[in-house]
């Protein structure tokens, strides 16, 4: 078993990176090469504009290429909950950007094909207990009135026929919901911005950012500084940096993932006769899909804490016994991919994008990244270079966490929290 990520140790070597000096001045700095910042860069070099991308490591090394590998439509909470917290203008607005992220992801790997086992397969939240599809059945009732028309509810009874497992008590379809291959598809953008005329030096972590005017930084790194008209901070987590702001904002949570060596085919149409994305409904449930290879990928929250691999170790070791309790056929399937990543969380679960302090920002996917990610680099390209504001989440608040300076002290109780729910109800 590798302690890899599938995604990563399959794609294509990148090619596009830069291999001259750190310019002095660049129109634009983007901090951060995964989803975002590399769609942010893309987007900005096809208007005409100078942008230079650095990364701590190479591209699609973090979050972007260490995830599950779904691209779905749909927020990260319950949409009712989303309801009564934001009421239901915001809510609907909220649910229809990630659609619409759906559909740019899409677009961008027709514009520049990019060839990453792309399709549109549907999603399905899985209830994990009886009691649960109640609220599954009051989401999909309001979802069907205002955002979603074609959104189905799944029985007890017929979910077996999505999902042969007797773990489950029924389900919500939204037929929306996508896979890739995610390493593929980031190196396939990583090398479309290259083509655009995007400057990208990887291995470049930023170890200094002052504000010199208005939106202009001074941008240190260790193999030289740069001066920026603007930044654009697409960092992730930003748990490493000169960031304390967002340190203060983003709780970086471990999420891990096993991948099967390649199983008999016909195994994986008795077990997921129609081949969508999955989810559970627990607290700390799973995610599955399987890959154009015949494995099955799976992953979940399996302990509350950061990502190494020691704890990935760990981690696989938990998600083996969740997939033999889900599915007992998978057993003795071996695992030839077990790694971890870090989810940059947010308080409400929702992204956060702007600006603050003459800093543009965008983070705070909290799990549901994959679409949205792409989508606002582009819709922070255009509100940097001036050419449209679509910005959804512009009107959000974001205080700092109470108590919170960066280190995540408070993953272990947060992880019994959520232990002691799933087991109560």
């Amino acid at each position: 078993m590798k302690l890899e990520s599938f995604w990563q140790q399959t794609a294509p070597v990148f090619t596009g990176g830069s291999q001259q000096p750190l310019p002095e001045r660049a129109d634009v700095v983007v901090i951060g090469g995964g989803f975002s910042g590399i769609s942010a860069a893309r987007n900005l070099a096809r208007q005409g504009i100078d942008v230079v991308v650095l990364e701590s490591e190479g591209v699609m090394s973090q979050a972007s290429a260490r995830n599950g590998g779904h691209c779905n439509s749909g927020v990260a909470q319950n949409f009712a909950g989303l309801v009564a917290s934001k009421g239901l203008e915001k809510a609907t607005e909220f649910y229809r950007a990630f659609d619409n992220a759906v559909s740019y992801v899409e677009t961008v790997i027709n514009e520049e094909s990019i060839d990453c086992d792309f399709r549109l397969c549907g999603k399905i939240k899985l209830a994990s207990k009886p009691t649960h599809f109640a609220s599954l059945q009051a989401a999909a009732e309001l979802m069907r009135k205002t955002v979603d028309p074609e959104v189905e509810l799944i029985s007890a009874s017929e979910i077996r026929n999505e999902v042969n497992s007797e773990a489950f008590h029924g389900g919500l379809l939204q037929k929306r919901g996508g896979q890739m291959h995610m390493g593929k598809f980031g190196i396939g953008l990583a090398e479309a911005a290259a083509r655009a005329g995007a400057k990208i030096f990887e291995h470049h972590a930023v170890t200094g950012l002052t504000r010199l005017s208005g939106y202009q930084h001074r941008v240190e790194t260790a193999k030289g500084t740069i001066i920026a008209d603007k930044v654009l901070l697409a960092s992730g987590c930003s748990n490493k940096g000169p960031f304390p702001w967002f340190q203060r904002r983003i709780v970086p949570v471990g999420s891990f993932i096993v991948t099967t060596a390649p199983l008999p085919a016909e195994q994986l149409q008795q077990l997921l006769p129609q081949d969508r994305t999955y989810v559970t409904s627990m607290n700390i449930g799973n995610y599955f899909r399987t890959t154009a290879d015949n494995r099955l990928v799976f992953g979940g929250r399996a302990r509350f804490s950061m990502s190494n691999p020691t704890q990935d170790a760990r981690s696989g070791e938990i998600l083996r016994a969740s997939l033999k309790n889900l599915f007992p056929q998978f057993a003795n399937a071996p695992i030839d991919y077990c790694w971890g990543g870090l989810v940059d969380m947010s308080a409400d679960r929702l992204p956060h994008a702007g600006e603050e302090n003459g800093l543009f920002y965008t983070m705070g996917y909290s799990g549901h990244g994959t679409q949205m990610s792409v989508w606002m680099g582009k819709v922070m390209a255009d509100l940097i270079g001036g050419v449209a504001d679509n910005n959804p989440w512009k009107t959000q608040s974001w205080p700092a966490v109470p108590g919170y300076f960066g280190k995540p002290w408070f993953l272990p109780l947060t992880g019994l929290y959520y232990k002691t729910k799933d087991r109560l109800f």
